[in-house]
């Protein structure tokens, strides 16, 4: 009986020896896990702060009355025939009739766009911008 009651005893000892083990774990794994919380939150913050500059500047580049000429011109030449560059310049009519005429034509009106595309890049700075945002001049 003895033989029994000290194999009952270490028995226990183990189980209890596992049961210590266990909780240490499970303990570890709760302060890498709030670690990893408060890591997780902290970059939340920093892309939050990120993606907010980012929605910033954004809208001071598409929304400002400056200069549009090298945008306009690269939207011109690689999708003219979409008419985007003309809505990029405040054409919204224009814009329109270049997308139709595209469609009408089977792709041949985009030539107009990448026409435009390259004239607009081919400007000065102050010749884009006097003659097709101040002075509104919708074709060519």
């Amino acid at each position: 009986m003895s033989d029994e009651k000290n194999l009952s005893d270490d028995l226990n000892d183990m189980l209890g020896d596992a049961k210590d083990g266990a909780k240490k774990a499970a303990d570890k794994a709760g302060e890498i896990a709030g670690e990893a919380a408060d890591k997780a939150k902290a970059l939340a913050g920093e892309a939050k702060a990120s993606a907010s500059e980012f929605a910033n500047s954004a809208k001071d580049t598409f929304t400002a009355d400056e200069n549009k000429k090298l945008i306009a011109g690269l939207l011109g030449i690689f999708l003219g025939g979409f008419g985007i560059h003309k809505f990029v310049l405040g054409y919204n009519k224009e814009g329109i009739i270049l997308l139709v005429a595209t469609f009408l034509t089977c792709g041949f009106a985009s030539i107009i766009g990448l026409i435009e595309g390259i004239i607009y890049i081919t400007k000065t700075d102050e010749e884009f911008y006097n003659t097709y945002q101040v002075g509104k001049k919708p074709w060519f």
